[in-house]
């Protein structure tokens, strides 16, 4: 019997899937089975994969667009292998990456599942960067990211245990499977980079909004036992007579409506929040929030104009209404901003979903740097983002996309709106567009049509905003 089971999915692969299957062959133990799984491919993957039946290590499947959950599953009915890990059909592996991941498994019995770093690389096969993890529990404590769906190993009993992979989400990254894992068994990770993980217009992780969607299901379904246990949940938002680069910011419109009538809109379609406020020192903001008075949940707090400075955190006022609505600070304080018309439902839920399977202080929308980093230090510029070895490594590089935040009430009382530990999420480009010039209002409201008609559009109409690098200000001097 093979000790582990390494299998191949590929669609459409044709191009790469030789170099995957021979870094098997290439490895340094050799108690493994390959399962090479072609899986609707419409090029020579086929032919390809079957040119590797003979050997006594490997078995093929065809099967018909099942897609890469279904396939996961397959292999795991199919798995011989006491561990199993898959290797997509464009990734190369290095050559001890079994040897190395089995050795944890063999070496910790209680080992649920380990994971290593990985090359980006691109097209051809060069190298441009190495993802680099914090070694979990001693220096990742929150544990929030998920390893890589791919050149994961785990134990093939407890992946069977816990029900393998969902195959209702469209999509997998590896999130469910974590999520169903780490609160329940004992995993790791080596800080070696132990395959080549090839970025291309063709990967699965190309489709952001595919990922995302399915990402948010599954803290949805993981939190929703829990949302009792977190009551009230409070939305606040704030805004202002002065101080933003026109007065009223709140009153402007996007599309016919007003920022504020607009921010109401989309809480009020939410089931999840006990409490929706709109926190302003103008009281003409108080007409805004009749219209939507059929909904109970929707109140309108005074503000102390004193609190709306820019020299004043946006924490006081959030503990002024945290005292009114959640005396016992048992709940949570979703704050969204005026400036960031086009939050959806999805992500303000989003951020109350990952505060609570995070276990977080806080949890925040950022976007992921993809590009080097640099600090002014005495001497000039200074890479934040390259190794000793002089390889970009931005795995760990975020900016805040001052979308909304989400933070535990009791958290509040230290006058800080993060707290120690800080959970973050994705969301798209349309919803991280934030409006803080007259030019950002004036391109709104065709980034609203361009929202609805396509959402590659808004990736263009953004980048015209003369301020959207501004957007990572801090957020306690916001509203």
């Amino acid at each position: 019997m093979p000790r582990i089971t390494v299998y191949i999915a590929s669609h459409n692969y044709a191009d790469y899937v030789v170099e995957a299957i021979e870094s098997v062959m290439r490895q340094t133990v050799s108690d493994w089975e390959l399962l090479l799984i072609n899986d609707g491919s419409v090029d020579n993957t086929a032919d390809i994969l079957d040119s590797y039946g003979h050997h006594p290590q490997v078995r093929v499947f065809h099967t018909a667009g099942i897609g890469l959950p279904a396939v996961n599953n397959l292999a795991l009915k199919e798995a011989k292998g006491e561990y199993i890990l898959r290797l997509d059909g464009d990734d190369i592996f290095d050559e001890n990456i079994l040897l190395i991941l089995g050795n944890y498994l063999d070496l910790d019995k209680n080992l649920a599942l380990v994971f290593p770093d990985y090359y980006l690389v691109d097209e051809t096969g060069e190298i441009f960067a190495h993802e680099w993890r914090r070694k979990l529990n001693a220096q990742d404590h929150l544990m929030d990211e998920p390893p890589n769906g791919a050149c994961t190993m785990i134990r093939t009993e407890i992946l069977k245990s816990v029900g393998g992979y969902r195959e209702d989400l469209g999509a997998q990254d590896g999130l469910d499977l974590w999520l169903k894992v780490k609160d329940k068994y004992k995993s790791t990770n080596v800080n070696l980079p132990l395959f080549y993980y090839r970025r291309h217009g063709n990967n699965l992780t190309e489709q952001p909004l595919k990922i995302l969607n399915a990402r948010r299901g599954i803290k949805a379904d993981k939190a929703r036992g829990e949302l009792a246990e977190h009551d009230p949940i409070t939305v606040v938002i704030p805004c202002r007579r002065n101080y933003d680069f026109v007065e009223d910011l709140w009153s402007k419109t996007v599309a016919g409506k007003s920022l504020l009538e607009r921010d109401l809109e989309v809480c009020v379609s939410s089931e999840i929040f006990t409490n929706i406020i709109v926190a302003c020192d103008n009281p003409s903001a108080e007409r805004v929030v009749e219209k939507f008075l059929y909904d109970k949940r929707v109140k309108f707090f005074l503000r102390d104009p004193k609190m709306t400075l820019l020299s004043s955190s946006i924490v006081e006022t959030l503990n002024q209404i945290t005292k009114e609505y959640d005396p016992n600070e048992s709940g949570i304080v979703l704050m969204r901003y005026i400036q960031t018309p086009f939050v959806s439902r999805g992500t303000m839920e989003e951020a109350v979903n990952t505060l609570i399977v995070s276990r977080a202080d806080c949890a925040f929308a950022v976007e992921r740097m993809h590009h080097e980093v640099f600090e002014r230090k005495s001497n000039g510029l200074v890479s934040l983002s390259q190794n000793s070895m002089g390889v970009v490594n931005t795995s760990n590089l975020y900016r805040d996309s001052s979308t909304c935040i989400a933070v535990r009430s009791k958290s509040l009382k230290v006058g800080a709106l993060r707290g120690n530990n800080s959970a973050g999420f994705s969301v798209s480009a349309a919803e991280s567009f934030f409006i803080r010039c007259q030019n950002d209002l004036e391109i709104a409201p065709n980034l609203d049509i361009a929202q609805k008609l396509d959402l590659e559009l808004v990736k263009g109409i953004k980048a015209k905003s003369a301020n959207a690098e501004m957007r990572g200000a801090v957020q306690e001097s916001l509203g």
